[in-house]
């Protein structure tokens, strides 16, 4: 009986969204946060902090704030098998495009509102051809959008509430290689789907005239319901029979609820720092279960353990004020992998990350600005397996950030 394995394709989709928890992929929502480590949690200094803690919000310094920006991803990932073999693959990825967009204005004295638009996956993982995993995963590709209306309301002047309904809508194309050979070479499988869902994000903030900030936020846990997805089948005609070519497949994945702290301090006027801890609740994530509408003595539904781990993400950053037109930035950040040793695999090659940021924002005019950043972000070599297929090597990760905004302030 060939075992056929679906592995988690579509839970790469949505497993990113969470402040770059488990993978190269990252949360980009501004590019001014970016350069900073992504410390967003106390700030409140745009519209983007309707990301970070929506209870910033009201506390922004501007009346209306809009912004947009787009950044690169340009990643890859190499394997090395398990001594004594000295057999090497690497991807040959496709550069990623996310892009956000964000507008908010107080809409009085204390109450602000906006809306939020990310695609904070826009991301693809290609190995090269034949490699000797293509059972687990050749190739995908994922494409997703988030929206989120806010409302923040300023209870004092140094305190302020807020929160956020989250939508997210996002589809996936994954295809890996299947263990039969016909006239056209190996047997292959390609899933297409899409899936939408909905959570909430929410948070406080405390801003005190003296220079500290302090901001605390929630975003909730999601399940997200893949039905009905196209399971596409290319084998040879002896074995189509046991491949129903007009096949689908169910999942559920959980996106994991994230609480994040942080602190940050004006020391001067011109520099500022400040930390931020994220702490990810992946424990939810226990087993990948795929579902067929059809199922056969050779197809049978697929059932995978995960068993991650709760992770904690440490971050810090600062910005300095070159002179009133300039603004630098720089940050870094530890990231550690959630998955369990055991279940290691090649589609989601999430490493312990090592991050570095820096950025710069140059004002032409007193509303507009220019915002720029690079991250570089270091998965850090380690050997693994993912203990079921008996497929382990060394794997090690990089990726090069670069991203470009515009910011508009009244």
């Amino acid at each position: 009986m060939i075992r056929f394995f679906l592995f988690g394709a579509a839970f790469l989709l949505f497993s990113a969204s969470l402040s770059i928890a488990g993978g190269y992929q990252v949360s980009l929502h501004g590019q001014r946060q970016t350069g900073m480590g992504l410390i967003g949690t106390s700030l409140h200094m745009d519209a983007s902090t309707m990301f970070f803690n929506p209870g910033g919000l009201a506390m922004m310094p501007q009346q209306v704030s809009i912004l947009g920006g787009a950044s690169g991803i340009f990643a890859s990932t190499a394997f090395r098998m398990e001594q004594p073999s000295v057999y090497q693959a690497k991807t040959d990825n496709p550069p990623g495009t996310p892009f956000y967009f964000y507008a908010a204005a107080m809409v009085t004295d204390r109450l602000a509102a906006g809306v939020a638009v990310n695609t904070p996956y826009g991301n693809s993982l290609s190995w090269e051809e034949g490699w000797a995993g293509r059972f687990l995963i050749q190739d995908i590709s994922l494409r997703a959008i988030t929206i989120q209306p806010t409302l923040s309301y300023r209870i004092s002047d140094m305190l302020s509430v807020g929160a956020g309904f989250v939508y997210t809508f996002g589809s996936v194309d994954m295809t890996q290689a299947l263990p039969v050979t016909g006239p056209d070479g190996e047997g292959r499988v390609s899933i297409e789907g899409s899936t939408a869902n909905y959570g909430f994000n929410a948070g406080i903030q405390f801003s005190h005239p003296g220079g500290l900030k302090a901001g605390l936020s929630y975003r909730s846990h999601i399940d997200m319901e893949l039905e009905d997805a196209d399971a596409l089948f290319s084998v040879p005609s002896s074995l189509a029979g046991n491949f129903p070519a007009e096949n689908s497949v169910a999942v559920t994945l959980p996106l994991p609820a994230n609480l994040d702290f942080g602190l940050s301090y004006q020391f001067t006027r011109d520099f500022m720092a400040g930390i931020s801890l994220n702490y990810v609740f992946w424990d939810v994530y226990e087993e990948l279960n795929f579902d067929f509408e059809t199922n056969t003595p050779t197809l049978a539904d697929s059932r995978n353990p995960r068993n991650y781990s709760n992770t904690l993400i440490a971050r810090i950053g600062g910005e300095y004020r070159v002179n009133p037109d300039l603004f630098v930035r720089a940050g870094a950040y530890f990231d550690p992998s959630p998955v369990h040793e055991d279940y290691f695999s090649p589609e989601t090659p999430s490493l312990d990350n090592l991050a570095f940021s820096g950025g710069l924002t140059y004002m032409p005019t007193r509303n507009l600005s220019i915002d720029a950043s690079l991250l570089f972000i270091m998965g850090l070599e380690k050997e693994a397996a993912y203990s079921p297929e008996n497929f382990g090597g060394t794997y090690s990760t990089r990726a090069v950030i670069p991203g470009i905004g515009i910011s508009y302030r009244l």
